[in-house]
């Protein structure tokens, strides 16, 4: 199958729905063997059989991402079936819905170590396989930039996530190893529709919604050789949402 990806070996965690779901796809449908990272077996078995139905190459790894045995399983897993890493997208994510004042200290650290704690420890034992030309992107999120009461582990998660990125590519310059977020809006998951804000009407969804083959396609575009010159951005894609609020 020839693609922008062909033969590439393609890592996404939260790949067994939504964004991750729609990115794995994009990989697959464009050449490339993808793992598939996931903590939900149904999801990540579900997934693989999606995209080889379709023609393409892809495995699954059960992997809580904070648990730093099993991120490294998981990227042994890809290096033992096919010798590399040339893309790592980390994207599993979680949130909460509480203040401040209100949130247990378990539930801050639960959300900062899937949310950045895993995105951390992908990097470090991903990028020893990673060779010249490969890229890693993050899922980063427009809370990062504005967001709004209660959602506090999650703004701060995604806001180190992108400090983060600014140190990785001062790191990997000599390794040629390209490092970028994505900043999706308001995106169709489940994620967004089981909001308890958005279900009771307290948060209003202003602009368009976009579909997670809409961040998919930012984020293909950021691991691909198109995107050789883009070096620790994040790029929104958030149809226009942050023009609005």
């Amino acid at each position: 199958m020839a693609g922008r990806f062909s033969e590439k070996v393609c890592l996404v965690t939260g790949g067994g729905s939504g964004i991750g779901l729609a990115t794995a796809q994009q990989f697959a449908s464009e050449g490339a063997k993808v793992l598939i990272i996931d903590l939900n077996p149904a999801h990540g078995d579900q997934a693989v059989q999606t995209i080889t139905d379709a023609g393409g190459q892809a495995a699954f790894a059960k992997c809580d991402v904070g648990d730093s045995v099993q991120v490294q399983a998981a990227v042994k897993m890809a290096v033992d079936k096919w010798g590399r890493i040339d893309v790592l997208v980390n994207n599993a994510a979680m949130m909460t819905f509480l203040p401040t004042v209100e949130l247990p200290d378990d539930a801050w650290d639960h959300v900062l170590r899937v949310n950045l704690k895993g995105v951390f420890m992908f990097c470090k034992c991903a990028i020893p396989h990673m060779p010249p030309g490969s890229a890693i992107v993050n899922t980063s999120s427009v809370h990062a930039h504005e967001t709004e009461a209660g959602v506090g582990p999650y703004a701060a998660s995604k806001g180190g996530m992108e400090a983060f990125v600014r140190v990785l590519v001062q790191e990997l310059e000599t390794q040629k190893i390209r490092v970028n977020c994505v900043a999706p809006g308001a995106v169709n998951t489940p994620m967004l529709w089981n909001n308890p804000n958005v279900k009771s009407g307290k948060e209003k969804i202003q602009g368009a919604v976009g579909q997670p083959a809409d961040i998919a396609a930012a984020i293909c575009f950021l691991a691909s050789p198109e995107a050789r010159f883009v070096n620790g951005t994040t790029l929104v894609v958030d149809g226009a949402r942050l023009d609005i609020l």
